[in-house]
């Protein structure tokens, strides 16, 4: 590494530093344990994790918690980058050291989604459709009321039709994985052999 780049990382280190601090000062102040906010946003952390522990069809448990942990883990990473990129923040966290809301990637979102994914899977439901609605919602029913009681915060331009897009994307990579790794399980094959 050279020493202009060794110094550049260090001034972004130190400002990360002191954004973490704000953060954790700012959790306190607005956000903390004694706050409406925390317990409204911990439930919806809390409460859809019991639901998925009772709900769930065990005989696809792998199948339908594979599919939740790509909505989680494309979720995340999307609203990652829409925080850092002051797209979308959230002024009241449950862990406030994380980029993202909790609760919504790890939990209220995925486990929607489960729940649908599920609901289709077995009634012979069409996922796609049934995932499309499930994204209206979370796009223009959900995260319009979450604004409007500022638990979310919209900047740069983003709008709800973006969110719906980021939804839509993230859903059809979701079922498209899905569908490869259930290919890849109906039709083995020993590693190092051809067709």
């Amino acid at each position: 590494m050279t020493k202009n780049q060794e110094n550049r990382l260090d001034v972004i280190l130190e400002q990360q530093e002191k954004v973490v601090s704000m953060w954790l000062d700012y959790w306190k102040d607005f956000s903390g344990f004694d706050t409406v906010p925390f317990w409204v946003i911990t439930s919806m952390l809390v409460v859809p994790l019991v639901i998925i522990y009772f709900k769930i069809d065990r005989t696809k448990a792998f199948q339908i918690g594979f599919y939740g942990f790509n909505i989680h883990t494309w979720f995340t990473y999307s609203d990652a980058i829409a925080m850092r990129t002051g797209h979308v923040y959230y002024p009241f966290q449950v862990i406030p050291v994380l980029p993202v809301n909790f609760a919504l990637d790890a939990s209220l979102v995925p486990v929607t989604f489960m729940l649908v994914y599920q609901w289709c899977i077995n009634n012979n439901k069409n996922v796609f459709l049934y995932g499309v609605l499930t994204c209206v919602f979370f796009a223009f029913l959900f995260k319009p009321v979450m604004n409007a009681w500022d638990y979310i915060q919209l900047g740069n331009g983003m709008n709800f039709f973006y969110l719906f897009l980021n939804y839509l994307g993230i859903l059809i990579m979701a079922i498209v994985i899905t569908r490869i790794f259930l290919y890849f399980e109906k039709h083995p094959k020993k590693a190092g052999k051809t067709d």
